[in-house]
């Protein structure tokens, strides 16, 4: 029996402290907890990494907090297209699906897909209508409104007039959910939410349904997701990169990731991941003044960060 691991992130490039009351930071850390306690009780009972994974992302993508579902970001004609992935570390299964605007939970639609077995990435319209006859949640677009991206988005709207949208910060512009996992027979699984980045082109997709660049899980090596500018994310193939430095380089996880992290850094953005191991082994590395993280020790007791200081949230 392995030991099993969780790991979730929330997205790189979080509010600074001032911008958030204290209610606000406690109310997010605590959904985070939600989060690893929502995966962990799968683990916990001998479930899969990939019931897990959607398990955590799933409270994620209900939260207000974070930059999927329910709390997406705008694009440019103020409206939400939703992209997610999963994928099956022990099969190298996966479903994505992405720009879709109605789907409630779209994690749990890209695990659906992924059952389904073929094809594994639909887009739009056609991944609303599979949602809705696997009989899952569907809701209006204006369901994944909040004040909160309402205000970053015209925030946007007047530095592209005025020429500084490049000077927005991270929070501003965009985020991610995603979970990893390790189960107790050593299968690993990663999963990635996203509303994409505020203001973006309307159809835009980025990294979080791309397997390979932002989720990518192969048993033996790894299970990655990641948060940040989902272009550089593509371009690196960043999960694949982590895991075929472990398989052909035979770097550890922790470097392997942090050398990840450093490519993108030379590129000057904000960006973070969480990936396990196939020992169960946890990093969470990021280069922006913080990330919404936390993780479950083998002891069982949970662990989030949003900035530098890490907290105990108890037992999960």
């Amino acid at each position: 029996m392995m030991t099993i691991a969780l790991a979730i992130h929330g997205g790189c490039g979080t509010l600074p402290k001032a911008e958030m009351t204290d209610a606000e930071w406690a109310e997010a850390k605590a959904h985070l907890a939600k989060s690893l306690r929502a995966g962990w009780a799968v683990l916990a009972k001998g479930g899969s990494a990939v019931d897990a994974v959607e398990a955590a992302v799933l409270v994620m993508e209900d939260s207000v907090h974070f930059n999927a579902g329910h709390g997406a970001a705008f694009n440019a004609d103020g409206e939400h297209e939703l992209d997610a992935s999963i994928m099956d570390g022990s099969t190298l299964a996966a479903g994505a699906l992405c720009a879709v605007k109605r789907i409630r939970n779209p994690i749990s639609a890209a695990k659906a897909l992924m059952h389904r077995g073929d094809p594994l990435l639909l887009t739009g319209p056609a991944g609303d209508a599979f949602a809705q006859t696997e009989g899952l949640d569907m809701v209006e677009n204006e369901y994944f409104s909040t004040e909160r991206r309402r205000k970053n988005l015209a925030s946007m709207k007047i530095r592209e007039l005025v020429g500084t949208a490049g000077e927005a910060s991270e929070a501003e512009k965009h985020g991610t959910v995603g979970a990893v996992a390790c189960d107790s027979h050593g299968h690993l699984a990663a999963a990635t939410s996203t509303g994409g980045y505020t203001n973006k082109p309307p159809g835009r997709v980025g990294d979080s349904p791309i397997i390979g660049a932002g989720t990518y899980a192969r048993d033996g090596r790894c299970a990655v997701s990641g948060t940040g500018k989902g272009e550089f994310f593509i371009r690196y193939c960043i999960g694949h990169e982590i895991a075929s430095l472990i398989g052909y380089a035979g770097l550890s996880l922790k470097d392997a990731a942090d050398r990840a992290i450093a490519e993108l850094s030379a590129h000057k953005i904000g960006a973070g991941l969480v990936a396990v191991g196939a020992d169960g082994t946890i990093v969470a590395p990021y280069n922006s003044e913080g990330m919404y993280r936390g993780w479950v020790t083998p002891d069982g007791l949970v662990h989030v960060a949003t900035h530098a200081d890490v907290e105990v949230m108890g037992q999960a």
